[in-house]
């Protein structure tokens, strides 16, 4: 008498994205989400994390929820495996093309304030004049000139403006050097310009291939409109209740909050 086939898997990968998605405020993971993914894990499914920071700000989260897989970093630019403290990909933007990018968006809307993540492992953050850190928990190297920025390899650059929005800044770069690089907003306060054709969707693909994963296989998790890509590589996509309404709009599911446990939520209904 043969055993009967274990039951599929309502998804093989789990991608979810970190700030306002599955951390909580400091940083933090809950227990009841760490069970949920764990419960997941259990059944078969795999989870990647899948994040705008690049590597040196994940790895205290990563150390924190003992994960050993690969994570998506810095916008999709990185892919990062955590079990071996190594990059297994990660593409540079290219300095003198961010600078062109600014001047052009300066041009139009006047001056802005940047800032950028440095390229590597153990890369800082380097904070331009007039630019405000909103994320407590990250460390920040200020500098005294925008020159200074381009002093090493960098793989981003944010931007604010001293009037204009989240969603206006965003929009008038993209109608600016859209073109030239890739805009997108990935938080309060934070507008980034990456390399031309990478984003989420982009850095998931190449994690997934690794993994031996499919989009078809894939519920994804967000928060952002940098999440919007992710959302349309994936199968299906869970919008936070504390969404942007652009990613809510392309969603196939809204949860609860980060703050509720809404990546926990799902998982507890599909993987039990």
């Amino acid at each position: 008498m043969t055993s009967a086939p274990p039951p599929a898997l309502p998804y093989a990968l789990i991608a979810t994205d970190l700030d306002g998605t599955l951390l909580r405020a400091g940083d933090t993971v809950s227990a009841r989400s760490y069970t949920a993914l764990a419960a997941a894990r259990a059944a078969g499914a795999r989870h990647i994390i899948v994040t705008g920071r690049p590597v040196p700000q994940v790895r205290h989260v990563l150390d924190g929820l003992g994960y050993t897989g690969l994570a998506v970093c810095g916008q999709g630019a990185q892919v990062y495996d955590a079990a071996r403290g190594r990059l297994l990909h990660s593409v540079a933007m290219d300095r003198e093309l961010a600078e062109v990018a600014l001047g052009k968006i300066e041009a139009e809307i006047g001056e802005v304030y940047a800032a950028v993540n440095q390229e590597g492992l153990d890369a800082e953050m380097l904070i331009g004049p007039g630019y405000r850190m909103w994320h407590p928990h990250l460390p920040t190297v200020p500098v005294p000139r925008r020159s200074d920025l381009w002093a090493a390899p960098i793989n981003k650059v944010l931007l604010q403006h001293p009037e204009l929005d989240d969603d206006e800044l965003t929009r008038v770069a993209r109608a600016v050097v859209g073109d030239l690089v890739n805009v997108t907003m990935a938080g309060e306060h934070t507008v980034e310009l990456q390399p031309p054709g990478i984003d989420k969707a982009s850095g998931l693909a190449r994690a997934a291939e690794v993994l031996g994963a499919s989009p078809a296989g894939t519920i994804a998790f967000g928060d952002m409109p940098n999440d919007v890509p992710m959302f349309a590589w994936a199968a299906h996509g869970v919008a936070m209740a504390n969404s942007h309404p652009e990613l809510v709009a392309v969603a196939d599911e809204l949860t609860l909050s980060n703050e509720a446990d809404g990546v926990a939520v799902v998982l507890e209904r599909l993987y039990g």
